[in-house]
């Protein structure tokens, strides 16, 4: 045992160490298991790195310590080591331990130890603290059984379970809550964030079996030219010229987002987990290098991944999961030279469903009752009913003789309401509006028919507002209105013309 090097922690650090410690010293006989909760930045791997020093040097007890991928295997390594903490990781090429190894630390991934134990190709003994690393993961509670006589610290920042059927709070008896987000950014720990979010319809978005949005209707909805033309444009006004990180539900998406920006003269590229070792050092060392660089990913850089520089994170996906909204996020929220704020760009009303990224959050709640959190989140169609259309500026800018482009479906609805009209009448109104300005701005049927395919965003927001209102939402039937509105706004404008 060799244990030398102490580092010098923030005061939040030192407190929530005391507060751990505290915790375990208080609940010796109990061998409770605690969570501990710590914004993505705030230094995770520093706090378990000193517990583990000190259980070590001041305890003279063993400490396991566990991640799911083997890339954090070896970054915890390298921080214990800085720590003075000698460490052994068992990875895949560790079939067996000495009967009097030296080390007092192991770090290991779950599934290879999880291999051993079982097959009593290694035994884990004396150990006095085991360390959960992303402890939000269920894949480490089959490895609980093993420890029964040990205290286990799970360490996330989110502590809300990635499997609703199994919430942390059946396997962790108390949490430890550290500084929220906004704390840290006004002590400078973390960067402040500049919040763009862009309306988008996630209608014809599936749910799969985690509780999360397919891959599949993900694909179908991003990868269409119309997502993607609201990416670029969402770049080029919040984003342009900044160091972006990209992040998408499926691979095609992804692929079709490098294309895009490729082919509009951008420095871009794409990761997946298709991608060699050799391939993603490459791609990550040009990322870190190139100040302008832009890198379009499927999800892979949400853990593991540490890079300051980052100035804008876009969330080009939808997701129902809280934790992955945010680790998104805290990709791009570490503090760096001059670097004191990000920007996040939501393209998957993320914002809406889960409040501001810097937001108080109740973490104790969340851990006592999953359930009632999850049953709370704001459904996809109660957001998109706040919606509204504001034309972009380079459409406006083709409908410059017209003083007024808006129409509100819904005030126009409530005045119909009121002097008992047909419901119909209210798109007979919108129809009378787009003609009139298409009129304004069309000199000949042929730019007439021109304009009217720009106002087709347009249109289906209006036809979704209105179905809303009539209580008749289902996609085939806003499909059917939106084709009807269209074939009759061509059929008016060839009368007009």
């Amino acid at each position: 045992m060799s244990v030398t090097l102490k580092k010098d922690l923030y005061d939040y650090q030192a407190k929530s160490i005391s507060e751990i410690f505290n915790y375990i010293d208080s609940h010796k006989e109990e061998n409770n298991n605690l969570l501990f909760q710590l914004p993505t930045g705030g230094g995770k791997t520093v706090i378990f790195s000193e517990i583990t020093r000190r259980f070590v040097e001041n305890r003279n007890q063993k400490v396991l310590i566990l991640t799911h991928r083997i890339e954090l295997s070896r970054q915890t390594s390298r921080m214990l080591t800085e720590f003075g903490v000698e460490n052994l990781v068992i990875e895949s090429s560790v079939k067996t331990l000495p009967k009097d190894n030296p080390y007092f630390c192991f770090v290991a991934m779950v599934e290879t130890l999880n291999n051993r134990l079982n097959d009593k190709d290694m035994v884990m003994s004396d150990i006095g603290l085991v360390i959960i690393d992303e402890a939000h993961y269920n894949s480490f509670t089959k490895l609980f059984k093993f420890f029964k006589k040990t205290t286990i610290l799970g360490v996330t920042a989110t502590p809300l379970s990635s499997n609703i059927k199994l919430p942390m709070n059946e396997n962790y008896d108390d949490l430890i809550v550290g500084p929220q987000i906004n704390d840290l950014i006004s002590q400078q720990f973390l960067a402040s964030a500049k919040i763009s979010v862009y309306n988008v319809g996630l209608g014809s978005l599936k749910i799969g079996m985690n509780g999360d949005y397919t891959v599949s209707s993900s694909d179908r909805l991003y990868a269409d030219f119309n997502m993607r033309s609201l990416l670029l444009r969402a770049y080029k006004e919040k984003a342009l010229g900044s160091k972006t990180l990209i992040f998408n539900n499926g691979i095609k998406t992804s692929q079709q987002v490098y294309l895009t920006f490729k082919e509009a003269g951008y420095d871009i590229r794409h990761l997946d987990n298709k991608n060699s070792a050799k391939e993603r050092k490459e791609i990550l060392k040009w990322f870190k290098k190139t100040p302008d660089a832009i890198l379009t990913s499927v999800s892979i850089l949400t853990t593991g991944f540490d890079e300051p520089t980052i100035d804008t994170i876009i969330m080009n996906r939808a997701t129902k999961s809280l934790t992955l909204y945010f680790q998104m996020i805290g990709r791009g929220s570490r503090i760096t030279g001059d670097k004191k704020d990000f920007t996040i760009i939501d393209l998957g009303n993320n914002v809406a469903r889960f409040g501001p990224w810097n937001a108080p959050v109740d973490w104790q709640k969340i851990f006592q009752s999953p359930d009632l959190f999850y049953q709370n989140l704001v459904m996809d169609e109660d957001i998109e009913r706040q919606f509204r259309y504001v034309m972009p500026d380079e459409l406006r800018e083709q409908f410059k003789n017209s003083e007024e482009v808006d129409f509100d479906i819904y005030a126009e609805y409530d005045k119909n309401v009121a002097k008992h009209g047909k419901p119909t009448e209210v798109l007979a109104l919108s129809l009378d509006q787009h003609t009139e300005i298409i009129k304004e701005n069309a000199p000949d049927l042929m730019t007439a028919l021109s304009l009217a395919r720009l106002l087709e965003h347009d249109i289906s927001q209006r036809i979704k507002h209105y179905s809303y209102c009539i209580t008749k939402s289902t996609l085939n039937y806003r499909r059917w209105l939106r084709d009807d509105y269209v074939s009759k706004l061509r059929a008016r404008l060839m009368k007009e013309y």
